[in-house]
């Protein structure tokens, strides 16, 4: 039984979809695929393609490396390079240069235990590709169903009246293991799911106690025991609280199911809670469920509250509940989408880390006091709202959401929604119908580019970045704009006057 606080894990050169085994690929009648030599449960992350003698120094590892044996002078050579590369298996191609696979080739990869395959001629090597792909592409569409579900369950579980140990069990019902909540002196505050084992439960508890808030300590650790996985993770509610979770096995979605757990569970463990506290953490379990802006502003209060959207972070999957901690909110949405009322919180929150699967930044939401101080943070880039009211929400997401293009657009840690100024000593009704009436011949998106345009002073460049289109895109929008509301947009009084008229609507 083994134990170890997790130094920092090596990276690794595999992909992040998940694998797909070697036996889902022969189960594919339509490749005609044999197995010859070797085990049929490796784990193949992706094709690879080569005729070279010495393929080794093309190899990054885990690939299901195709060959027609081109050149392949010494078949037991050729195999005790690709087993050093670290491939998952061979696959040879019977057609133009061989007639069968050659029998040395056949008892070098038995010798060390290298998967390999026959190619029958009428199946390409891109069509081996090709289902390797697919079979990835399937099995990543069940992971994230999977920990959408978790998601789901976790944060149901946590509106319930006794949510720790609600929650404690919902994590371990989806990782199917046990979960323990750990109190700061190390004692077990609260488990669920199976009953571990002593030898388990003692490392578990030492893992736990690697885990914590002292400066420079790690946020997560793991382990093994008696062939289980270990995993400990430091909750966010600064009271040294950890989260232990042992499991027969590791998905790729656990970590971030697992993250889910830990934000809740800081949430809901966070010391001191008075009334007002409680009661917003009410309403944003009740958005993360969902729940319409007006029917949450309810336990939500009057406020004012501010709204806060980021992207960035170390890609870890405890980027954003950080990022929450720092800025004196638990419950993040990190999944960029809304409710029906557009407010923070939504249902669609699918990710706890600061990147999605394909490497794209995630857009992480908070909703806080209007009192709190927000204050740039290392690696983040913030759009802060103007205090708003509950039933405001909406509003207040839309313009934190248009001080993040801004800050992104000038390359700035943090931009605050700038107050309406002279603007705002104008009737706002009448002020309302002028803009809607002066801005009636353009729609979306020819708007949110002029909007965006006029907001960072003409400039292509910055507004092609902000908006994530080319920059002759945004030339053509701005042209149309002008030939619609027949306006000379190099006009400073126009500009001015379509900049109200834009903060009206």
């Amino acid at each position: 039984m083994t134990a170890m606080p997790p130094a920092q894990e090596p990276p690794t050169s595999t992909p992040p979809a998940p694998p797909v085994s070697l036996a889902a690929l022969l189960g594919r009648k339509d490749l005609g695929l044999r197995l010859l030599a070797g085990p049929a449960d490796a784990a193949v992350h992706w094709v690879h393609t080569s005729e070279m003698a010495d393929p080794y120094p093309y190899l990054l590892g885990g690939e299901l490396l195709m060959t027609a044996g081109v050149q392949l002078p010494d078949p037991a050579h050729y195999v005790e390079r690709v087993v050093a590369a670290g491939a998952a298996a061979l696959g040879f191609g019977v057609a133009p240069v061989y007639d069968t696979v050659p029998a040395a080739l056949v008892a070098a990869c038995e010798r060390h235990g290298l998967p390999l395959l026959e190619v029958p001629p009428q199946t390409p090597f891109t069509a081996v590709a090709r289902a390797v792909w697919r079979l990835m592409a399937e099995a990543r569409h069940r992971e994230l169903r999977r920990v959408t579900e978790a998601q789901q369950s976790l944060a149901v579980a946590a509106a319930r009246p006794a949510p720790v140990p609600a929650v404690l069990g919902a994590l371990a019902s989806r990782l199917g293991g046990s979960a323990v909540l750990y109190a700061a002196d190390g004692t077990p505050y609260a488990a669920a799911g199976r009953e571990l084992p002593g030898t388990v439960s003692r490392a578990l508890m030492e893992l736990a106690g690697v885990v914590g808030h002292r400066p420079g300590g790690p946020a997560t650790a793991s382990g093994e025991g008696e062939g289980l996985r270990l995993a400990a993770y430091a909750l966010g509610g600064g009271d040294g609280l950890t989260l232990g979770v042992a499991t027969e096995s590791r998905e790729p979605g656990d970590h971030t199911i697992a993250g889910v757990a830990v934000v809740l569970l800081s949430l809901l463990t966070a010391p001191h809670r008075g009334a007002d506290v409680s009661a917003r953490d009410t309403a944003l379990v009740r958005l993360l469920l969902g729940a319409e802006v007006e029917e949450a502003s309810r336990s939500l209060g009057p406020g004012p509250w501010t709204v806060v959207h980021a992207r960035g972070g170390d890609g870890t999957p405890f980027a954003a509940p950080s990022l929450g901690a720092a800025l004196g909110t638990a419950l993040v949405d990190a999944g960029g989408g809304s409710t029906a009322g557009g407010a923070p919180g939504s249902a669609d929150a699918a990710e706890t880390g600061s990147t999605r699967p394909d490497g794209t930044p995630v857009s992480v939401r908070l909703l806080l006091p209007a009192s709190s101080p927000v204050t740039a943070q290392p690696g983040w880039t913030l759009g802060v709202s103007a205090p708003v009211e509950a039933g405001d929400l909406a509003v207040g997401d839309a313009q934190a959401a248009r001080a993040l293009r801004r800050a992104e657009a000038t390359r700035t840690d943090l931009v605050r929604h700038r107050p309406a100024g002279f603007g705002g000593l104008m009737d706002g009704t009448e002020a309302t119908a002028y803009a809607r009436t002066l801005l009636a011949p353009i729609g979306e998106p020819l708007t949110e580019t002029l909007r965006t345009w006029l907001s960072l002073h003409g400039n292509w460049d910055r507004t092609a970045v902000a908006l994530d289109i080319h920059r002759n895109t945004v030339r053509q929008r701005i042209t149309r704009c002008a030939t619609l509301l027949a306006m000379d947009l190099d006009d400073a009084d126009v500009r001015m006057e379509l900049w109200f008229a834009l903060g009206r609507l």
